[in-house]
């Protein structure tokens, strides 16, 4: 390996941008913030999110079971790409989890605070059984599968919560 390949592996250069799978990849550059790419990651979500949720369930589900399909193949391209295995700047699993998570509530901003705040604790967190997905899972489905499930265990509670309210 070259040292020019050995530095693009962990860059956040914003020329990683000009191609579509990093564009999409890097969650429209909001993965490339130095500090917490994953939470830059979930932020960028919270529009994209609120802009599906106004057409409906079907829509919301249908865009969060299409997001993670396409998730698995740009992330796992992406990381391919750089050569790493799940660079902290690949962010469209974040963005895909938030969309999961936010499919038992309404677009309210309490609902939206909450799911941010539970999908990120699960996210960082990672209790079992999302450690086991994100270390025995290669490629975009390891990538993906994390924060999927991340986001069933924050819709799970935000439904419990929904319930007793």
């Amino acid at each position: 390996m070259t040292q020019a390949s050995a530095e693009l592996k962990w860059t956040a250069d914003p020329a990683l941008m000009r191609h579509p799978v990093h564009l999409f990849a890097f969650g429209f550059g909001s993965g490339l913030v130095p500090i917490a790419p994953g939470t830059a990651g979930t932020l960028i979500a919270i529009p994209i999110v609120l802009f599906v949720m106004q057409f409906g369930f079907a829509v919301h589900l249908a865009f969060a079971i299409l997001a993670a399909i396409f998730g698995i193949y740009v992330c796992g391209e992406s990381a391919k790409r750089l050569g790493v295995h799940d660079h902290p700047g690949i962010v469209w699993d974040e963005i895909t989890g938030f969309a999961v998570t936010m499919l038992t509530v309404p677009a309210k901003t309490s609902w939206v605070v909450a799911g941010f705040a539970l999908f990120r604790l699960f996210d960082i967190w990672k209790p079992w059984p999302i450690r086991e997905a994100d270390h025995s899972l290669s490629g975009g489905l390891g990538i993906m599968l994390d924060d999927v499930i991340a986001g069933i265990f924050a819709a799970a509670i935000l439904l419990g919560i929904r319930h007793i309210l």
